[in-house]
């Protein structure tokens, strides 16, 4: 009998479809919670359990009361044992005595679901003492300790307990949300947590994009032949980062580096909406969704945007997204990929997928939604 344990974190990710960019704090949660944002984590949860049902009476699970993990696991038919703690209102000291219970009860892995604060919070724990992997549920997720989604959380686990995974060191990293709203990333590394090694369904560490002189010509390029493609009367939907943002300096207008803006005819039409916004801003209106690759990540959708969300690409429509990048950022990128939550949205990425990087230059570049299921790649550029 092998014993995991599961830790949720039930305000995480919640601030990012209400433009928010993450939780971190009473304040920031309660202007969440009034602009209308509903809990993800326990979903997303959820999913990863599933992922043990054919195996359920070989695993053992230890988790937290209520919303902190014993609620994921209702219905399910799944092993559980509730560790003593406290039902609602919990914080970050509660996830640190959880994962020391879990660790002293000789659990064979930790799973939390969360984001880059909770990492934080079980490195604080454990440190290098038990194995840990986390189910991607927060906003900004740069650590390189998380699943790339959460049924392959599930099987990455399930791989480790039958001793067909190593361990190494994942990156914990996080970045200061009070500067990250203002619209400035100042990220740091905290430490290391010691994590399955599984390096196709283990996102890495986020990258910077470089700041040279050529990289910012490759930018300019990208967004000109963008800027001159842009049709009349068509809502675009800019995603955050330096290289969707070159496409605002271009056109002249103040949108937000790492929020979701919206354009029509070249002029701002809202500045760092959230999910609801840019829904009513759709409605009834043709709509291309802008986004760029997360560096070494890959993720176009699910990481920092969840403002672009399954029910956004839906009203817009797959074959409405534009993915740009630099050509060195795309080069150090192994295959593209989708977290939603949304399993019909992200298998409607399957395949290959354009990507702008250059002007009038576009790459084919592999789409890896289904963990184990695409190759990566390149195939010559088309002009």
């Amino acid at each position: 009998m092998r014993t995991v344990g599961l830790i949720v974190n039930p305000v995480a990710g919640m601030g990012g479809a209400v433009g928010l960019k993450g939780t971190d704090g009473k304040e920031t949660l309660a202007k969440a919670i009034e602009l209308g944002a509903r809990p993800v984590a326990i979903g997303r949860a959820r999913t990863f359990l599933r992922g043990f049902r054919a195996i359920r009476t070989a695993v053992d699970f230890l988790t937290c009361p209520g919303e902190m993990g014993e609620h994921a696991f209702d219905g399910l038919g799944l092993r559980c044992r509730v560790l003593p703690g406290k039902q609602e209102c919990t914080t970050g000291d509660d996830t640190k005595r959880a994962a020391v219970a879990m660790a002293r009860e000789g659990a064979a892995a930790i799973v939390f679901c969360g984001g880059d604060g909770t990492a934080r919070d079980v490195l604080d724990a454990v440190g290098h003492g038990t194995p840990v992997i986390g189910v991607p549920a927060g906003v900004k997720m740069q650590s390189g300790v998380f699943a790339v989604n959460p049924a392959a959380a599930a099987e990455i686990v399930i791989r480790f307990l039958w001793g067909e995974l190593p361990l190494r060191e994942g990156e914990v990293a996080d970045v200061d949300e009070e500067a990250f709203r203002a619209g400035r990333l100042s990220s740091k590394l905290y430490g290391y947590l010691s994590v399955p090694y599984e390096p196709a369904a283990v996102q890495g560490m986020k990258s910077a994009s470089p700041l040279t002189d050529e990289a910012d010509d490759n930018r300019r390029a990208v967004a000109k032949w963008l800027v001159e493609n842009m049709q009349d009367g068509v809502v675009y939907v800019l995603g955050p980062g330096t290289t969707v943002k070159a496409v605002n300096e271009l056109l002249g207008i103040e949108g937000s580096l790492l929020g979701v803006d919206l354009v029509l005819d070249g002029k701002l039409l809202a500045k760092d909406v959230s999910e609801d916004d840019a829904i009513e801003a759709l409605s009834g209106k043709a709509a291309k969704i802008v986004v760029s690759p997360i560096g070494k990540q890959g993720f176009i959708f699910g990481r920092g945007n969840q403002q672009i969300s399954g029910r956004v690409l839906e009203r817009a429509g797959r074959e409405n997204v534009i993915v740009i990048s630099t050509r060195e950022k795309l080069n150090g990128i192994d295959a593209l990929r989708v977290d939603t939550g949304n399993p019909v949205v992200d298998a409607a990425f399957e395949g290959g997928i354009k990507v702008l990087v250059d002007y009038n230059t576009f790459r084919i570049k592999k789409m890896a939604v289904r963990f184990g299921k695409e190759g990566t790649g390149w195939v010559a550029e088309i002009h």
